[in-house]
Parts: structure tokens; sequence; C-alpha cells
């Protein structure tokens, strides 16, 4: 089976090129493309806090793609993970998903905070984040992904 997909819209942020971390210093917007669609594709969005946004790693080159095992982030002091065992972008269909905080939504335009896509990247669904699609139950996760994670967000300063 073949899938398809056209992009809804692209990225516009101030992250252009392709580097971890720091995410939260970003700003971000998705703009619809207005051949498709009205603004009333957004309409109602700004009542939710957040939304979840699938996006397509558009820069990493098929050969790049991992379908195996491998060092999160090529660190040796991390053990050899399944790539569907972390969110790395180089992934075998290569999306990308996010939750991101609503800051406004403006005609065929929303702007969120904490999108880790970079500008130009080709957006495929928005979602609105409500609490009952999150987790239920006890949480856990390995050591390695909390220290992966510790500068994601913010650069740590």
């Amino acid at each position: 089976m073949r899938i398809e997909l056209e992009p809804i819209g692209h990225v516009t942020s101030t992250r252009a090129e392709i580097r971890d971390d720091d995410w939260d210093s970003e700003v971000a917007s998705i703009t619809l493309d207005p051949a498709v669609f009205t603004a009333d594709a957004l309409r109602g969005l700004e009542e939710f806090s957040h939304v979840e946004i699938v996006y397509f790693f558009d820069r990493v080159p098929p050969e790049g793609v991992e379908y195996g095992a491998r060092r999160p982030r090529g660190n040796p002091d991390w053990p050899l993970t399944g790539i569907f065992a972390q969110r790395g972008k180089n992934r075998p269909n290569r999306l990308g998903l996010t939750i991101a905080r609503v800051v406004a939504v403006d005609g065929l335009t929303l702007e969120v905070a904490g999108l880790d896509a970079i500008d130009g990247t080709p957006v495929l669904d928005i979602k609105p984040y409500m609490r009952e699609f999150g987790p239920r139950g006890d949480m856990r996760q390995p050591m390695w992904a909390t220290e992966l994670m510790s500068g994601y967000w913010a650069s740590g300063d």
C-alpha cells in the first residue's frame, strides 16, 4: 500500500537550520494553504490551550533514514536503542509530532510556542490537544531520555 499526503501548510520559524535543543526560544507559526483552506478551518482552535502538530522531516534524505537501532544523538554513553524507542528525525516515514501551545489564531495562520520544526517544514495535520487523549496511569522513561531532553525546550542557562 502506498499513502500519499499533501501538506496543509508550512511552518514559519525563527530557526532555519536543523539543530537540537533550546526550542522554546523560537517563534513559530503555521500558515494553511490558501488555495485549499478558508479561515473557517481554524475556527474555534483559539479556545484550546494546546495543539498537536504532525509534520514531515523534509530535510532528512531517504538514505539518512534509520530502520534499526542506534545510540540517541550518537552519544556513546546512551544505550543502543531502536528507532521506534526514540523520537529522532531519521524515522522510517520521517514524521514529527509535537504538542505546542496556542498563542494566536489569525485567519489562516496559527501562532504557536514550543514547536520543534524548522522554517519551511511541511505540516500534515493540526489537532486540538484534549486532556482525555493524554496519558492515563503512571508514566515512565529511561534515564537517557531524561538526560537527552534536559535542554530540548530551554537552553539550560
